[in-house]
């Protein structure tokens, strides 16, 4: 599998900007996701306000989901361009009923949150998120593609092994038998 970069590239449009700004301006500020607990884990932190997103987004908290998102949110996707579904979600131009992500597993790798979910044989995605300071800045979606996430740093290099250490893969329990494409997101 080679390194692909994303075809397509999104930054928030501008309806989503306001959504966010004006959420933002009006609504008191709720209570934080994190609980107690992961506090002083920023690991915990991140993959606890990823758990609320995934939560109003499925309530139709638009709102809430507005005060999680950078307003100039940084958008990657990567599958057939009928199928982003989030970002027709997120900018309003579809209800949060049209499709439902409900994650099957969700990992933190440092600032990256990656939640990965499919519904029968035909749907899988996988969605990273990152997150800087307790706030959503970048989104890149996957959808019918197998993720493999390796770590390139050059800090990680070790003598004799191997300097790109495979962080994460694809687990869809019920789609092994299907052909993907593949894609390597190099972190």
């Amino acid at each position: 599998m080679a390194a692909i970069p994303c075809p397509k590239i999104f930054k928030a449009n501008s309806s989503l900007s306001r959504i966010v700004a004006i959420s933002k301006m009006l609504r008191p500020k709720m209570e934080s996701p994190v609980t107690e607990s992961g506090k002083n884990n920023p690991e915990m932190q991140n993959k606890s306000i990823i758990d609320a997103l995934y939560r109003a987004l499925a309530q139709g908290h638009m709102d809430r989901v507005a005060e999680l998102l950078a307003s100039d949110l940084e958008w990657w996707f990567h599958g057939p361009p009928r199928c982003q579904h989030m970002m027709r979600v997120l900018t309003g131009e579809a209800s949060h009923n049209e499709f439902r992500f409900e994650p099957r597993s969700i990992e933190v790798i440092g600032e990256c949150v990656i939640a990965e979910g499919w519904e029968g044989a035909q749907v899988y995605w996988v969605h990273v998120w990152t997150l800087k300071d307790g706030l959503i800045t970048q989104f890149r979606e996957y959808f019918n593609t197998w993720l493999t996430v390796k770590d390139t740093s050059p800090n990680r290099r070790e003598i004799g092994v191997e300097s790109r250490h495979t962080l994460w893969q694809s687990h869809p329990g019920d789609l092994f038998s299907r052909s993907l494409p593949g894609l390597l997101l190099a972190i």
